[in-house]
């Protein structure tokens, strides 16, 4: 099992650990994306990531979740038709406001939604099963820390 001094592989410089990192956060990348594949064929990455952002909050616009992740509007564009298509998602007019359009997930959205998250869960679990708790806590903190940096450029890891 790896620890601080044999994580990097070219010495234990500041350099070499940011590289480390670089490399195996690329490569968590290409295994979310394939996974996510794996996990339902026709669900991204990109649209399990939108389906929950409209879990949670109740439906939103497209623009909203363009603004939210820092994607181009008609990445998001194509990704809501496709879930449309695939009947997961669904437009509703805004009550407050008759020109705006609100996504929601329709049931089959909630349940794709749900198995596709269980299947994350115990896929996550399994692979972190033999870890120590405070590792697993310190793991998460050190997550929580880099994605709440807010230095990096919109489309920045």
């Amino acid at each position: 099992m790896p620890d601080e001094r044999t994580v990097t592989s070219g010495g234990s410089s500041p350099e070499a650990a940011v590289e480390t990192i670089q490399r195996e956060m690329t490569a968590f990348a290409r295994r979310a994306r394939a996974s996510a594949g794996r996990t339902h064929p026709e669900l991204s990455l990109v649209s399990y990531t939108l389906l929950g952002h409209l879990a949670e909050r109740g439906g939103c616009r497209a623009t909203d979740l363009a603004a939210h992740y820092a994607l181009d509007k008609s990445t998001v564009s194509r990704q809501v038709a496709a879930l449309e298509r695939a009947e997961l998602v669904e437009r509703r007019v805004d009550p407050e406001n008759h020109r705006v359009q609100v996504l929601h997930l329709t049931e089959a959205g909630r349940r794709v939604l749900a198995q596709v998250t269980g299947s994350r869960r115990t896929a996550f679990r399994e692979r972190l099963a033999d870890w120590p708790e405070e590792d697993l806590i310190r793991f998460a903190a050190y997550l929580e820390r880099y994605i709440a940096w807010s230095g990096a450029e919109p489309g920045e890891a």
